[in-house]
C-alpha cells in the first residue's frame, strides 16, 4: 500500500484532538489486536469446564458468571472495531440465546489467522474474498453433517435432548435436573402453534436457601410477596388490575377548609370515608374478589377491602403487572373505579404459600391452559441463583431455534472438527491465492475443541491429533472432546447424547463471519476528541475488601 505523507503546510481538515489511523499496519492490525484481546477474555469461559469471571460494573454491581453475553454486556467496550463483535454477540443472544461465546471466540481466531496472512503478503481484500468463498461452503457442509432432528417440540424427551447440552455448558453437573425443569415449564405454556411461543411466558423467581434440587415449576405466576390485607386465599375469583395507587384522589391545587367546630371536622372526614366505602362496595358488587395494584394501598382503602373480603396484592414492577394481566386475562386500569366486564380477568386460585421461610403469592390457573409458568429456584447465594437463571434463559431460548430449524448436530466440538476437515479439503482443491484464506477459515474451527480441552485441563495438541485422525475415518464424524478424561480424552457424542442446535450454530458462524468481513473492509479509523464534562468515576481500589 502506498504511503501518503501529509504536508505540514496543508489546510487543517479536522479540529484539534482527532486521531487518524490508516493503512494495513495501523488500522487493520490494530483492530485485529483489539478483537483478539476481547476474545481471550471470554475464551476461558467456553464449554462445560469454562471458568467464571467476576465483573464489577460502573454501578458497583458484581457479576460472577461464565456467560459470555453477560460478561460482554457489563464490560463497556469502547474500541470501535471490538464494538462490532459485541453487537454481533448481542444479536446472537437476543435471537437464539445460545452460542454467544462461539461468536467472540471464532471472530478472535479468524482475525489471528488474518494477521498471519497479512504478514505473509496477502491483502485484506484477498483474505475477505477467501473468507466469503469459505462461508459459502459452510451451509452445505452443515446440511451434510446433520446428526438428528426433533420431530416435535411438544415431546419432552426431544426437548431435553436439545436443551441438555446448552445448559451443561453453563451449569455442568446440574444439566439433567435443570433441563428437565425447563422442559416441563416450556410444555406447560407451549401454544398449539409452537411458532407463537413467547419466551416471556416463563418466569424465574429466586428464593435463597435450600438446595437447587428443591426448585420446582409452578403452573401460573408466583409473586415474591404476600397480600397486603387479611385475605390470603381466594378460589374462582374475578380480578381487577389497577396500574395506579389505591389512594384518595388529590387535586393538583392546594385548598383551605375552615372548620368551626368538632362536628364539622367529623363530618368532613366521614364524607371521605363514605366515598371510599361506596367505591369499594361497587367493586365488590361487580363480583371482583381480587384486586391487584401497581402502587401503594391507602390504609383506609385497605380497611374497606378487608371488610368486603377482597384480597389485595401489590405488584411494584410494571413488567410483572403486564405479565399478570396476560395470566388472568385482564386490562390494567389507570383510574380507581368499577371495571367493565371485559376489563376484568378471572383466576382459579390465588393463595399464599411458604417456600423456604419466604411467603409468596401464587396466581394459578388449574382448568384453563395457563399462559405463564414460573420456575422457583432455590440456592445458597444470590450470585449462584443469578447464574442458574442465565442458564435457564438460554435453555428456554433454544425453543426459538428449534421452531426455525429442528435439526441437531453432534456436540462436544465434533461438528466443528467436521467443518474444519471439510473446509481444509475444499481449500486444497481451490486453485489460486484464495486457497490460503479458505484453509485458514477451516482451521479457525479448531479453536472450539482446542479451547474445550484446554479448559478441561487436557493436552490440546494430543486431543486435536486424535480428533483429526478420527474425523478422517468413515463414521468418525461424532467423535468429540471428553471433558471427564475417561477414554483418552475423546468420546462419541452420539453415545453421550451431546447435540448442538443447527440453527444456533449456523447463526453464530454467519454473524462472526460478517463481523470479521466488516473489520477487514476498514482501512481508516478517524476518532474525535471525547467531549468534555465531568470525569467518570474511577475504579474503586478497595473493591475486594468487602
Amino acid at each position: 500500500m502506498a504511503l501518503r505523507v501529509p504536508k505540514a503546510s496543508g489546510p487543517q481538515l479536522f479540529r484539534e484532538g482527532y486521531r487518524i489511523m490508516q493503512g494495513v499496519e495501523d488500522a487493520v492490525i490494530r483492530n485485529c489486536h483489539a478483537i483478539r484481546e476481547l476474545s481471550e477474555i471470554t475464551r476461558t469461559s467456553l464449554g462445560p469446564n469454562g471458568k467464571n469471571k467476576i465483573v464489577v460494573n460502573h454501578l458497583q454491581q458484581t457479576f460472577l458468571t461464565n456467560d459470555a453475553a453477560t460478561i460482554i454486556r457489563e464490560l463497556e467496550v469502547i474500541h470501535p472495531a471490538a464494538k462490532l463483535v459485541v453487537d454481533a454477540t448481542k444479536q446472537q443472544e437476543n435471537e437464539l440465546g445460545d452460542a454467544a461465546n462461539f461468536v467472540i471466540v471464532f471472530c478472535g481466531e479468524l482475525l489471528a489467522k488474518t494477521e498471519n496472512m497479512i504478514h505473509m503478503g496477502l491483502t485484506p481484500s484477498e483474505i475477505a474474498k477467501g473468507y466469503e468463498m469459505a462461508y459459502s461452503h459452510v451451509a452445505k457442509a452443515l446440511e451434510e453433517i446433520v446428526a438428528d432432528k426433533i420431530e416435535t417440540v411438544e415431546n419432552e424427551e426431544g426437548l431435553i435432548k436439545a436443551i441438555r447440552t446448552c445448559i451443561s455448558s453453563k451449569q455442568y453437573g446440574n444439566e439433567d435436573f435443570l433441563s428437565d425443569l425447563v422442559a416441563k415449564a416450556i410444555l406447560t405454556v407451549l401454544p398449539k402453534d409452537p411458532t407463537k411461543f413467547n419466551v416471556d411466558n416463563i418466569r424465574v423467581v429466586k428464593i435463597m436457601g435450600g438446595s437447587l434440587y428443591n426448585s420446582q415449576v409452578v403452573k401460573g405466576m408466583v409473586l415474591p410477596r404476600e397480600p397486603e390485607g387479611t385475605v390470603q386465599r381466594v378460589k374462582k375469583a374475578k380480578v381487577a388490575i389497577f396500574s395506579c395507587p389505591l389512594d384518595i384522589s388529590q387535586t393538583e391545587t392546594k385548598g383551605t377548609v375552615l372548620l368551626h367546630n368538632a362536628q364539622e371536622m367529623l363530618d368532613f372526614s366521614k364524607g371521605e370515608e363514605q366515598q371510599i366505602e361506596s367505591h369499594i362496595k361497587e367493586i365488590h358488587d361487580a363480583g371482583v374478589r381480587v384486586v391487584v395494584t401497581g402502587g401503594n394501598v391507602n390504609d383506609l382503602v385497605l380497611h374497606y377491602l378487608n371488610r368486603f373480603e377482597i384480597a389485595v396484592v401489590r405488584v411494584p414492577s410494571k413488567f410483572d403487572l403486564h405479565r399478570l394481566c396476560r395470566v388472568v386475562g385482564a386490562t390494567p386500569l389507570s383510574r380507581v373505579g368499577v371495571p367493565m366486564p371485559e376489563e376484568m380477568g378471572s383466576v382459579d386460585i390465588v393463595e399464599t404459600i411458604e417456600i423456604g421461610g419466604d411467603r409468596v403469592t401464587v396466581f394459578r390457573q388449574v382448568e384453563d391452559i395457563t399462559r405463564t409458568a414460573t420456575i422457583v429456584l432455590r440456592g445458597a447465594t444470590k450470585t449462584y441463583l443469578d447464574d442458574i437463571e442465565r442458564a435457564i434463559d438460554d435453555g428456554v431460548n433454544i425453543v426459538k431455534a428449534l421452531v426455525k430449524d429442528n435439526r441437531l448436530l453432534y456436540g462436544a466440538g465434533a461438528s466443528d472438527m467436521q467443518l474444519c476437515t471439510r473446509l481444509i479439503s475444499i481449500g486444497e482443491k481451490t486453485p489460486g491465492i484464495y486457497q490460503h484464506a479458505i484453509k485458514q477459515y477451516g482451521e479457525a474451527f479448531e479453536v472450539i475443541p482446542r479451547t474445550i480441552s484446554e479448559n478441561a485441563g487436557l493436552d490440546s495438541t494430543d486431543i486435536l491429533s486424535k480428533l483429526y485422525a478420527a474425523h478422517q475415518k468413515e463414521g468418525g464424524e461424532s467423535i468429540g472432546v471428553d471433558v471427564e478424561c475417561e477414554d483418552e480424552g475423546v468420546l462419541d457424542a452420539k453415545k453421550g447424547q451431546l447435540f448442538d442446535v443447527l440453527a444456533a450454530k449456523h447463526s453464530a458462524i454467519r454473524l462472526a463471519t460478517e463481523a470479521v468481513l466488516t473489520v477487514l473492509n476498514v482501512d481508516q479509523v478517524v476518532m474525535s476528541k471525547p467531549a468534555g464534562g465531568p470525569k467518570p468515576p474511577g475504579p474503586n481500589p478497595n473493591w475486594d475488601d468487602d
